[in-house]
């Protein structure tokens, strides 16, 4: 008899390699089927996303990263029941969200629900992109600017209302469609745009508030610029005092 021919290496079924270019769809069905690689792209894929969403519900670093950590597990339990007609991305958001919600609620805090109506609605224009970052120079000055700006905006944002907030961070920090923010925060698109008007606009309220007591601050003589400047010329006055003394 002879022997059993074995099937080429090259005829046997394999994976596709996972990579950037892996769609999300196919990413989320090899992960429900247990394969950590899938899911650890994944991951990466919608981390900031997942932690700007977060954040903006928490105003925590620590808690927000302790909250995406717990999304993540309840998502990878969860998967094998994700639908594929529904968008990745989405789905991971509502997880975040509920999870982020959860925690206030089990700490006491109140909680403004996402879906809870808003009457007051605003409308502002389009923000202007900064031309600084399409400037070439990398200049310390310039880069402490716009450190200083990340950290005012942020602020800013952490102060709006629960009810705006959130949506503003997906529309304007991670440039969600009207459509996907309503989809993932289970509320209608005219919700969408009435809450992100308005966020605009009192972020922008704020904001000018803030520049007017910079410019009212800016240049300051005050405090130990004043105390030099006046020892310098107090000292020189001395010297010139006893200098012309017989």
């Amino acid at each position: 008899m002879g022997r059993t021919r074995q099937k080429p290496d090259a005829m046997i079924p394999s994976k596709k390699i996972l990579s950037d270019t892996t769609d999300d769809a196919e990413l989320a069905a090899r992960a429900a089927t247990g394969e950590t690689g899938a899911f650890e792209l994944m991951m990466r894929r919608h981390n900031r996303l997942l932690f700007r969403t977060a954040r903006s519900i928490l105003k925590s670093d620590s808690d927000t990263q302790d909250a995406l950590q717990d999304a993540y597990l309840n998502a990878w339990q969860a998967l094998p029941r994700f639908r594929a007609d529904a968008k990745l991305s989405t789905w991971l958001v509502r997880i975040v969200v509920n999870e982020a919600l959860g925690r206030l609620r089990r700490r006491g805090a109140q909680v403004i629900p996402l879906d809870t109506s808003i009457a007051q609605e605003h409308t502002m224009e389009d923000p202007v992109e900064s031309s600084a970052e399409q400037n070439p120079e990398e200049q310390p000055e310039r880069m402490a600017m716009r450190a200083q700006t990340r950290r005012l905006i942020e602020a800013r944002i952490d102060m709006l209302p629960d009810a705006f907030r959130t949506v503003f961070m997906l529309r304007a920090v991670e440039e969600m469609s009207v459509d996907e923010v309503a989809a993932a925060l289970n509320i209608p698109e005219a919700t969408v745009r009435s809450r992100f008007f308005r966020a605009r606009g009192l972020l922008r309220e704020g904001l000018s508030r803030d520049v007017d007591l910079a410019i009212d601050g800016a240049f300051s003589f005050a405090g130990e610029r004043c105390d030099r400047i006046v020892a310098n010329v107090m000292a020189k006055i001395f010297d010139a005092r006893d200098f012309s003394d017989p």
